[in-house]
Formats: structure tokens, C-alpha cells, sequence
């Protein structure tokens, strides 16, 4: 009959009485056919899935209300997998053509209950034959001793689930057999229920209450469609190959499924039978995700939480639009953070400045007639246009427009052969498409176990995932959330793969790794967690990468007790902490990550934390960029510190960091601030938050308990013996441009070396060094055009001054009030007088080059003791009646000496040479060379060991302790 004879509407209504061999045939008669019957997909196919006692909903349990994308394959992929256990059987290889004289198996059907052929289990079993099907009427079977399976055979409850209750403890001794719609309750004398140790097991729709399944290597199971309540649980040991699919974990007194030790060398002949169905779920992290956020699964789960899409897009933010959607322009301007100096205050230079009309808001606003050049000093290609015309970073007035994206899973899998090889392994059990609830634990792997993880959603446990013990585990599109304690904790070397899951509102740690753990997380959702985002501690390792982390109540990634993990690629942002936390000794190398919209530091290390950061970008935070607090130390190289509402970097006291080449700019307060308060300084309160704050950290185990981590402390020796070793904080080759206050601001009791760094565009003072006790040397550093004054150095500070380029600032060059040298600085085009020495300053101003633009060249104020000579002093502007070499009269204890002054005349242009403007792009005599390549074409520095002192040290205005 033609399908065109009838309406395709009164065709579905014939069709839907067909029964399912008999659509199976009517596909097979025409391809105008075929499709008809596809047609009714949402119809009669959907009513006989649904149908089917074997089976429940295709996306029970986890999410029974979204439809599967095909009900027929659904009803396909079922009917293959409830046939696996029949597979045992020898294969003829010879000819196709002898499957034709191939024997079938016969097989009867025993019934068992009041009335029937049997009333006992065990009866039936005693007599049944291979394959044959054993139905159990309702009712409630209990055996006070173990029944054991001999031969193949199937257990089929009859009518609806929960009608048919086993109360047995079966041991299989077979090679395979099923179970389905069967109720399992543990008997008197064993909580274990079913358990076998070499043979396969197949469980379609069952449910165990408060019973346990084991299954020993090489024996293997497939369980499909079943509930474990009440305390139940499988326990796999030492298994190769077995697959829990679309089953629901619930109430659970220990771990819903163990899975322990390494799988046995022998196979049994389910595996490969096993191995084709786990591949029929799809690889929907590989093939179907080419976009960066994640999507099935994730994207519709209940309890999750999708970041906004503007954390990872390319979006340009002006200074100007950062200042106002936070409201940070009055803390930019008069911003006083100690008693006794405001970077609002003017200097006197400033206001000689505005006395002749020039305005202190605009860069370079005033001009001298007989200029000096300077451009091409040795840092003058930071601040250049590139040939496309486009600013380098160092003299734009806009902050980075643009920053990375995390890498997709497909790109980090090219990369990684060791993830690509785990993303396609098969390992001892698969879980997939579960639902683990309301228990003390999910899935347990311990003493080499191997587990693969799909699909599932873990819910409202103690702890979703504990792996331990050189275990191996493999977590693909998984949703973990509510837990009390960690999500996913793994220790004791463990290893494996976890990607693409939504890992979100958990009491403790989203990710727990220690103890040796090297795991590989990427591409993952971490998320809204009451506590950190990830942890690493304890020795800890682990490969951390292209991960969304954000809004955590405590930091995005914390580091600590020798954790060392890799963290690179990631987005770290909106956190309510740090977004990056490395303490109490941890490490770690940090590279390429975009920490934004912290509440704390975007990165906070203190008391022993040594990593490596490197190329970060670190911005719109709401406190300081970077905090290197108490005792803290790294390299911290090539990293993006701009737009945040506090500092750029704050540096404390008893701190040896290394900051090298960094780009600290379009801060709202300081660029660099090396800060320390004696006694409490307004800061007790600070302390008593980051005291609370601390003791609040010190759970950070699963359980609650506290470990002796000393044991595990590497040595300090084995610790920096890859590190450069340092014993003065060195700020070298740095770019601190366009921040709201102070460029570098110093008031610390100990050394500090500052080497080679551009500080211009600044719109408090480039340099402030208002306390130093030990001494700061600042050499060869290029400090131009910033809103205040080049250098302020107040009295009882020891600062050595060498080599410097000071150019175009607005008030004076360099004002000094303590001890030290000015030695060989080139001081030209400043608003106010070139170099202004005052109080009881004891002083040596040798060999620098100095034009003013309205002051003195070089004006010694007060009873300042020293020696000026062999200077050389240029006439700026022929209005200003200040004498280029001013001393006051009286005093007797500065010597002048061999200064050389020049006045205009009809001589060439001045220029300077030999040597050029300064810094030079080559070590100054009598320097050695840097050990470290500068990043900014700079090579300086005499390297001054110093001891470290301890005291009691005060936390930035906005960053505390987590």
C-alpha cells in the first residue's frame, strides 16, 4: 500500500497499534516507509520506551524532565545494552555463512510464587538450565542461607518495581546473569546482597536498600536504571571494566561507590562488550563544544550558577569610565595613608608653577626656551609609537583593552597528549549520567583504583569525589554542589583528569589537592563555594588551567604548606578574598591567568610563599593588585597589574620579592608601595580581621581534622635552590605609568633596591621615600612626567640616587631631606628647582646634569651638611630670577665646589652627551651587570646583601590575610 493513499496524520493513529517487531519490519519496506515511521519518534516510539518494565526514563535520574534527543535510539541503545550478558558465547571466525547452522539456545521460563511451579527461589534455581528466565511473581522472597548462581540465568520481577523483594545473599558462580525490577534488602546474616569475583552481572531497574553489591576483578558488572537508598552501596575491588549508568545514589552512610585497588592482569569476556558501550556516550566536551562555555549538562543543570559573559570577552575600559562606574576619584587625589604626609599637599615648585599661569592637571603644559632633548635615554623605546601607530603600554593613557581567553578542552587536549590519552581511556569503573544525593559520600578511589566519571550530578553530600592512594580518576561534564565538606579532594599521588565540570557552592575547598596529588584540571566552572575555589597544600601539585574560578567567599586558588601546583590560563574573578592566595611556604608557578574583580588582592602572598608569577593579568580588582605581605617572597615577572582601586603592589615589610618587568599601571592609588607602620599605626583592626581570618583557614581537611603538615615541608634549602637567591627586595625593570598617587611610594625600615624602572605619568609623585632606616638605592631609573615631583625623599632616610633620568615632572626634580648620594642623575625640565636639599640632610650631590624649568638648578635649604660639586647646571627659562646654584647664607658645613653653570649664549643647542640622556642602556662604570636579563633593555646593579629585619608589619588599606 502507498504511504500517499492516507493522510500521515491518520497514518500515526494506525501505526501507533503496532507493536514493536512489527515497526521494525515497517521500516523495512521502503524508504517513504522508514520515514514515516521515524515520524513518530515523539508518539508510539516515546510510549514504548516508557513502557518497558527493563528501563525507566532516559535521563532518569538526573534530569527526567528534558526530553532525550531521540526517543527510538533511546529505545535502540537499551535493547543493546540489556542484551550484553548473553554475549558469552564462542565466536566463529571461519565463514559468515556458518552463523546460519549456529544452535540457538533454548530457554524456558520458570515461575516462581504462591501458586506456581516454584514458591522459592532457591527451588528454581536448583533446576533451572543455561540462559533460562526465572520470573518472580510479587511477594517477598527471603533465604536464611547464601544462594549460589551456577549457571547462566536470568531474574525478572514481575509487574510494577518495589512489588518483588529479595531478602538473599546471592554469590555468582556463573560466567553471566541478570537481574531486573527487583527489589534487594540485605538478609539477617550479611549486608551483602550480590557479589560475584569473576563472572558478569548485569542490573536493569532494581533497587537496593540498605544492601551492598561487590563485584572482585576480573569479575564485571553493568548496572542500568537502579536506586541504591538507604545506606546501600557498590563496592568494586580490583575491577577491569564495569559501567554504572543512569543510576540514583541516595543516603549513604560511607561512600556510595568504592572502588579499590589496581584492576587484575586477567580480563574476563564481558570487557570488550563493556568497552563498546561506554563509547556510545558521547564525547559532547570534544565534539560539540567549540565555544568556551559549557553547555548540555552544565547549562541546564538545576543549583548553577553561569558567570556573566562580559568576565571573558574583549572589552575596552577608559581609566576615565573605571573611575566612574567605581567612584574612586576622591580617593585618588590628597590620598593620605600615614600621619604627616599627603600626596595632596603641594610642593613649592607647583606653586611657583601655577604663579605663572601653568596648570598642574595637563601634561607637559610648560615649555623651556632652551631645552634640553632627553628622548633618547635608555628606556625611551617603552614610551615611543609602534609602527602601526598604536602607544605601548608604558605611555598610554587607556588601560590594556584586551586580555586572553581560556583555551576550549579541545585546544588544551592538542596540547597535552597525557590529557588527550586519559580523555579517551576506558578506566576500571565508568560512571555516567548519575545522580549522587543527600549521603556522606559519592565515589571513593583508593590503593591504585581506577574510576572514569560522565555526566552525573553529585548533590547535598558530605564530599562528592575522594581519590587517594596513586588512584586514577577521569571527571568529564560532571556537576558538583552543596556539598558539607570539599568537593573533589584527592591526595596521597593521586592523579588523573578533571574537565568541563560545574563545580559550585560547596561548604569547603570546590577542589582539595595534597599530599602529592598531581592532577590536571581544565576547562572547568568553579564556582560560589563558601570557601576557596581550589586548594592546594601539603605538597600538593597538580596542572591547573583555562578554568573559570570566580565568585568564591574565600580565594579562587589558595596555595599553602608546600602546595606547588601550576596555575595557568585561567579566569579568577569577582571573588569576595584574594584571587590568587600563596602562604605558609607554598609555591607554584602562576602564569597567564586573568585575576579581576577581587574584593581583596587579585594575588596575596605572605609568610613563606615563594611561587612564580609570570604574565599575568591582574586588574579592576577592588583592592590593590598585588599584596606580597609578611614574609613573603617570589618572582614576580611580566605581569599586567592596572585598574585596581587600591595600589598596584603592595609590598610589606620582612618581604624579599623579586618584581621584574612588570607593568604597574591605571591604578587608582600607588603604583608600588613598600610600607611599613611602626606600632599599630591605626592598623589593629586590620589585624584583628586577619586574625580572624586566619583561624577561620585552618580546617582544611575533609573531615575536620588537623594534620601535623611540618612532616611534610620540604627544607628551605631544597625549596630556593632553582631560585635566584636574594637578600634585598629588588624592584627591577618595572613600568609604573598613569596610577592615581604615588608611582613607587617607599616608608619601610629595611633595604630595597630599585633598579632600571620607567615611573612617569604618575599623578602624585613619581618617587616618595618617606622612611628608610637601611638604604634604598634607586639607579638608573627613567622618572618623567609625573603630576607632583620626580623624587621626595624625607629626612632620616639613607637613599642613594644614581644614574637616574628625571625629566618633566611637575614640581621639583628631586627634593631631599635625608641622608645619601645623588650621584651622576641627569635632572632636566622639572616645574620646580632640579635638586632641593633641606633640613639637616647629610648629603653628597656629585657629577649630575640639572636644568630647571621655573626654580634654583640645585638650592641647598637649611643647615644641610655634605659636599655639591663637579655638577653641571643649564639655564631653563630667562624669566626665572632664582639663581641656578642657591645655598643659604650662613650656612657652613655643605662644600660647593667645582660646579660648572651655563647660561644661554649663541653657542649650539645644549645637548646631552657623553654620556646621553640618562639611564643608559648599558651598566654605568663601575656596575656589574644583572644576573637576570632585563626585560626592558636595562642591565644594571650591584647586588647589597643585607639581614632582613622582623617587626611588627601593617596590611594595605583594603587587603587582609585570608
Amino acid at each position: 500500500m502507498e504511504v500517499s493513499s492516507l493522510p500521515v496524520e491518520l497514518w500515526r493513529v494506525i501505526l501507533a497499534y503496532l507493536p514493536l517487531p512489527d515497526l521494525g519490519r515497517c521500516c523495512q519496506v521502503c524508504r517513504a516507509w522508514r520515514e514515516l515511521i521515524l515520524s513518530l519518534d515523539n508518539t508510539r516510539w516515546r510510549q514504548l520506551c516508557l513502557g518497558c518494565p527493563e528501563c525507566r526514563h532516559p535521563n532518569w535520574p538526573s534530569q527526567p524532565h528534558l526530553e532525550p534527543p531521540s526517543w527510538r535510539e533511546a529505545l535502540k541503545q537499551h535493547a543493546l545494552a540489556t542484551r550484553t550478558w548473553t554475549q558469552n558465547g564462542t565466536e566463529l571466525q571461519s565463514s559468515a555463512c556458518l552463523l546460519f547452522f549456529r544452535r540457538r539456545k533454548d530457554r524456558r521460563v520458570w515461575h516462581v510464587g504462591p501458586g506456581c511451579e516454584f514458591e522459592t527461589l532457591r527451588g528454581a534455581l536448583g533446576v533451572v538450565g543455561p540462559y533460562d528466565r526465572v520470573v518472580l511473581h510479587p511477594g517477598v522472597y527471603e533465604e536464611q542461607a547464601e544462594v549460589a548462581l551456577k549457571v547462566p540465568v536470568e531474574l525478572v520481577g514481575l509487574g510494577q518495581l518495589g512489588e518483588v523483594a529479595l531478602l538473599v545473599c546471592i554469590e555468582q558462580q556463573c560466567p553471566t546473569a541478570r537481574l531486573c525490577n527487583l527489589v534487594f534488602m540485605p538478609p539477617w546474616f550479611s549486608t551483602v546482597v550480590y557479589k560475584t569475583s569473576w563472572g558478569h552481572v548485569q542490573l536493569d531497574n532494581c533497587n537496593f536498600e540498605g544492601a551492598q553489591l561487590q563485584i572482585r576483578g576480573p569479575g564485571t558488572c553493568q548496572a542500568r536504571f537502579c536506586s541504591f537508598s538507604r545506606g546501600s552501596s557498590a563496592q568494586l575491588l580490583g575491577v577491569v571494566l564495569s559501567l554504572l549508568d543512569s543510576c540514583d545514589f541516595s543516603g549513604s552512610d560511607t561512600a556510595s561507590v568504592t572502588v579499590e585497588g589496581p584492576p587484575v592482569s586477567e580480563r574476563n569476556w564481558a570487557c570488550k562488550h563493556l568497552a563498546a558501550l561506554a563509547r556510545t556516550f558521547p564525547p559532547r566536551g570534544v565534539s560539540e563544544r567549540n565555544g568556551s562555555s559549557p553547555t548540555g549538562l552544565l547549562a541546564g543543570s538545576a543549583g548553577g550558577h553561569q558567570p556573566p559573559g562580559n568576565y571573558i570577552k574583549k572589552e575596552h575600559v577608559s581609566m576615565d569610565e573605571w573611575r566612574r562606574r567605581t567612584g574612586v576619584d576622591a580617593v585618588c587625589q590628597g590620598t593620605v595613608l600615614e600621619h604627616g604626609w599627603s600626596d595632596g599637599e603641594c610642593s613649592e615648585g607647583e606653586e611657583e608653577g601655577r604663579d605663572v599661569g601653568l596648570t598642574n592637571n595637563t601634561k607637559n603644559s610648560f615649555t623651556l626656551d632652551y631645552k634640553i632633548p632627553c628622548d633618547h635615554h635608555g628606556l625611551s623605546h617603552l614610551l615611543k609609537a609602534r609602527p602601526d601607530g598604536s602607544l605601548p603600554q608604558a605611555s598610554s593613557p587607556d588601560p590594556p583593552s584586551v586580555t586572553p581567553e581560556p583555551l576550549t578542552l579541545q585546544r588544551e587536549l592538542e596540547r597535552d597528549p597525557e590529557a588527550q590519552m586519559l580523555a579517551a581511556s576506558a578506566l576500571g569503573c565508568i560512571i555516567r549520567r548519575c545522580l549522587f544525593r543527600e549521603g556522606k559520600g559519592g565515589v571513593h578511589l583508593s590503593n591504585y583504583g581506577q574510576a572514569r566519571l560522565d555526566g552525573n550530578i553529585f548533590r547535598g553530600l558530605n564530599y562528592a569525589v575522594r581519590c587517594i592512594q596513586n588512584s586514577t580518576i577521569v571527571m568529564l561534564r560532571n556537576e558538583v554542589s552543596e556539598c558539607r565538606a570539599s568537593g573533589v579532594f584527592l591526595r596521597l599521588s593521586a592523579q588523573g583528569l578533571i574537565a568541563e565540570n560545574n563545580i559550585h557552592s560547596n561548604g569547603e575547598a570546590g577542589l582539595d589537592i595534597r599530599k602529592g596529588a598531581d592532577p590536571i584540571i581544565v576547562c572547568n566552572k568553579i564556582h560560589s563555594g563558601l570557601r576557596s575555589g581550589v586548594v592546594v597544600l601539603g605538597n600538593g601539585k597538580g596542572s591547573i588551567r583555562s578554568n573559570q574560578i570566580y565568585n568564591n567567599k574565600e580565594a579562587g586558588v589558595y596555595i599553602l604548606f608546600s602546595g606547588n601546583p601550576v596555575v595557568s590560563g585561567n579566569h579568577i574573578f569577582q571573588g569576595q578574598a584574594a584571587g590568587i592566595a600563596i602562604n605558609e611556604n607554598g609555591r607554584g608557578i602562576i602564569t597567564d591567568n586573568v585575576i579581576r574583580e577581587n574584593q581583596w588582592g587579585g594575588v596575596d602572598i605572605r609568610r613563606g610563599g615563594d611561587p612564580i608569577l609570570r604574565n599575568n593579568y591582574i586588574c579592576y580588582g577592588y583592592s590593590d593588585g598585588m599584596v606580597v605581605g609578611e614574609r613573603g617572597r617570589g618572582l614576580i615577572e611580566g605581569n599586567h597589574v592596572y585598574c585596581n582601586k587600591g595600589c598596584g603592589v603592595w609590598v610589606m615589610s620582612s618581604s624579599l620579592p623579586q618584581l621584574l618587568g612588570n607593568y604597574i599601571t591605571h591604578n587608582c592609588m600607588y603604583g608600588l608601595a613598600v610600607f611599613w607602620i611602626g606600632g599599630d599605626g591605626g592598623s589593629g583592626e586590620r589585624r584583628g580581621v586577619e586574625g580572624e581570618a586566619r583561624e577561620g583557614q585552618e580546617n582544611l581537611n575533609e573531615e575536620g581534622e588537623l594534620f601535623a603538615w611540618e612532616s611534610d615541608l620540604d627544607s628551605e634549602d631544597e625549596r630556593h635552590s632553582a631560585r635566584r637567591s636574594i637578600s634585598v627586595a629588588l624592584v627591577e625593570s618595572n613600568c609604573m605609568s598613569y596610577n592615581g598617587a604615588v608611582g613607587l611610594y617607599v616608608k619601610s625600615s629595611e633595604p630595597l633596591n630599585v633598579f632600571a624602572n620607567l615611573v612617569n605619568n604618575n599623578r602624585g609623585t613619581g618617587v616618595a621615600v618617606l622612611q628608610s632606616s637601611q638604604l634604598t638605592r634607586l639607579v638608573t631609573n627613567c622618572i618623567l612626567e609625573n603630576g607632583r615631583g620626580g623624587v621626595t625623599v624625607e629626612k632620616d632616610c639613607r637613599v642613594e640616587l644614581r644614574g637616574n633620568g628625571i625629566y618633566e615632572n611637575g614640581g621639583h626634580g628631586v627634593s631631599f631631606s635625608g641622608n645619601g648620594q645623588i650621584v651622576e642623575n641627569d635632572v632636566v625640565g622639572n616645574r620646580g628647582s632640579g635638586i632641593q636639599v633641606s633640613g639637616n640632610a647629610d648629603i653628597k650631590v656629585l657629577r649630575n646634569r640639572v636644568q630647571p624649568a621655573q626654580g634654583c638648578g640645585i638650592a641647598v635649604l637649611g643647615p644641610v651638611k655634605g659636599l655639591v660639586h663637579d655638577n653641571l647646571l643649564f639655564q631653563g627659562h630667562p624669566g626665572n630670577k632664582k639663581t641656578l646654584l642657591h645655598m643659604d647664607p650662613g650656612n657652613e658645613s655643605c662644600v660647593l665646589r667645582n660646579n660648572n653653570i651655563l647660561r644661554c649664549t649663541s653657542s649650539p643647542p645644549w645637548v646631552l652627551e657623553n654620556p646621553p640622556p640618562r639611564p643608559l642602556a648599558s651598566s654605568p662604570s663601575g656596575l656589574s651587570s644583572s644576573q637576570y636579563p632585563s626585560r626592558l633593555g636595562i642591565s644594571v646593579t650591584t647586588r647589597i646583601s643585607a639581614t632582613v629585619e622582623s617587626g611588627c608589619h601593617s596590611g594595605s588599606m583594603f587587603c587582609s590575610i585570608l
